[in-house]
């Protein structure tokens, strides 16, 4: 019984010892993630809007009321020419075939999508992970934002296209209801 209890304590130990090194290494790395992540959307922003254009993450109050009717939210860019406002980049998730699916939309002021890029995925190579290629992106580009957006399925990875397009059509309901005034 002493055996069991003394095993038991040096377990708890070794586990908080554990926590304590997690919890400190995850304190000291997280700005630097968040940079990397911050990195990652701007070179997608700017593959969408042009180098040209500027990015500001939409007001904090804004995103936060966002997020609570659409938790699949991630981020959300106000695009600047200048001063003028010229659109919105929406980073959410949706499901996909084989898990999630990252996705940052573009839409233009005039309610047209601006572009769109699959930041991260779990496709089948060779089939659904063709969602990230151009030949497919630029199938959104242009398109009107006053109905639901379709394109034609990806050969064998039909999964995967209802995926995209969910995303891409919940960010387009959040750009019509609440962004585009």
């Amino acid at each position: 019984m002493k055996e069991t209890i003394k095993l038991g304590v040096i377990l708890m130990i070794i586990t908080v010892v554990s926590a304590g090194v997690l919890a400190i290494s995850n304190n000291l790395t997280k700005d630097r993630i968040a940079e990397l992540e911050m990195a990652g959307s701007l070179e997608s922003l700017k593959e969408i809007f042009g180098d040209s254009a500027d990015f500001k993450p939409l007001d904090e109050g804004k995103l936060d009321e966002i997020k609570g009717s659409t938790p699949s939210v991630l981020e959300i860019f106000e695009v600047y020419d200048g001063d003028a406002l010229i659109g919105y980049a929406i980073k959410n998730v949706s499901k996909g075939f084989g898990g999630d699916l990252v996705l940052l939309t573009g839409f233009n002021i005039d309610g047209t999508v601006a572009g769109l890029d699959v930041l991260e995925h779990s496709e089948t190579p060779g089939l659904g992970a063709k969602a990230e290629e151009p030949e497919f992106r630029n199938k959104f580009v242009g398109k009107s934002t006053s109905e639901a957006i379709t394109v034609e399925a990806i050969s064998g990875a039909t999964v995967t296209t209802d995926g995209v397009l969910a995303g891409v059509n919940e960010a387009r309901e959040i750009f019509n209801n609440q962004l585009s005034n």
